[in-house]
């Protein structure tokens, strides 16, 4: 299977049609540990080059950072891409992590701010980030349908929000997808967010799954790798998962494919109606990701790999205690 018959997946029942893997940028902006901007720029192209369609940012990426390095690698291209921003996480000079605030008039100025980083008139799917315990969903999403109704942004979506939460916003204004984590070891979503999404005729945009890299066997570079402090990379937690990386890697094997690759494509088999997010930060990562397609997965390679690697197979949470306790997507 090539990319260029690769069927699209529809976001939404109002959304746009995208490519089925879309790409997450964050890592071009650090997070990872050093990244090179020029390789940024040369993996988007490539993206684009393949046929993938969706960039995924946020505009806390790098403190703006990673919407400037996609507005400068889309220049000449706005027409072949559609753009997911993230906003509402609030950081300090220092890159630390310091709220999050999705007040309307805070909405308006985070898209003001985004347009210009991205030098682009419109974004094609504007979500907050996470649920703003302090401010009504409605509120929000009422402040983002005011954009909508000016040309400012042409679809909503939303993240890592509850079924609860995706009705009532779904109420105010029709909601495209929501972007949440899943994958073969991050499976929660599965038990009544997704069901609340078909019922609904959301997508979903899914992302982490690789699980930060865990699943392909990366290892944490250093101080400015945020996986450093995640659960599933320390302490004893990492020792038992390191075991479920290995079976997984000799699975892929077998079948000629690379443990991204099985992970990636297992993704596709389970969830063929919603994107698959991967965050390549260098065009032989994108390349590789996009090989997936090429190795789709049986029904039969589907259950013996769930059997192999339990939904519960890996230790430690996805974030530590207190982002968990933040996530409305997990209550």
């Amino acid at each position: 299977m090539t990319t260029t018959n690769v069927k699209a997946v529809k976001l939404g029942k109002t959304g746009p049609e995208v490519f089925p893997i879309g790409l997450g940028c964050m890592g071009m902006s650090g997070m990872y540990g050093a990244s090179d901007e020029d390789e940024g720029v040369r993996t988007i192209h490539r993206a684009v080059e393949r046929g993938v369609t969706l960039l995924d940012t946020g505009d806390f990426y790098g403190m703006g950072h990673n919407e400037m390095l996609i507005g400068r690698a889309i220049r000449g291209k706005r027409d072949a891409v559609q753009l997911s921003v993230k906003f509402g996480a609030q950081r300090g000079p220092d890159g630390s992590w310091i709220g999050f605030d999705a007040r309307p008039a805070a909405v308006k100025t985070a898209l003001a701010y985004t347009l210009k980083r991205l030098g682009v008139d419109h974004i094609d799917v504007y979500r907050p980030a996470r649920l703003d315990p302090s401010v009504p969903i409605e509120e929000t999403v009422g402040a983002i349908a005011e954009m909508v109704k000016a040309g400012f942004v042409r679809h909503i979506g939303l993240s890592e929000v509850s079924a609860e939460t995706v009705r009532r916003a779904h109420a105010v204004h029709p909601i495209v997808d929501l972007q949440i984590e899943h994958a073969l070891v991050t499976r929660k979503p599965e038990q009544t967010i997704f069901p609340a999404l078909r019922e609904l005729g959301i997508s979903a945009t899914l992302y982490g799954v690789l699980s930060r890299g865990l699943l392909s066997g990366s290892k944490t570079t250093g101080p400015g790798d945020f996986r450093a402090y995640l659960p599933r990379f320390t302490g004893d937690a990492k020792s038992q998962n390191d075991q479920v990386v290995s079976s997984i890697a000799t699975f892929a094997k077998e079948r000629s494919m690379t443990p991204s690759q099985l992970v990636i494509a297992w993704s596709r088999a389970r969830c063929p109606d919603f994107v698959t997010l991967v965050g390549s930060r260098t065009v032989a990562q994108l390349d590789e990701a996009l090989g997936a397609l090429a190795h789709p997965l049986s029904s039969s390679d589907v259950a013996a790999l769930e059997a192999l690697v339990p939904a519960d197979a890996i230790a430690g949470t996805r974030y530590a205690a207190p982002q968990m306790a933040h996530l409305d997507s997990e209550h």
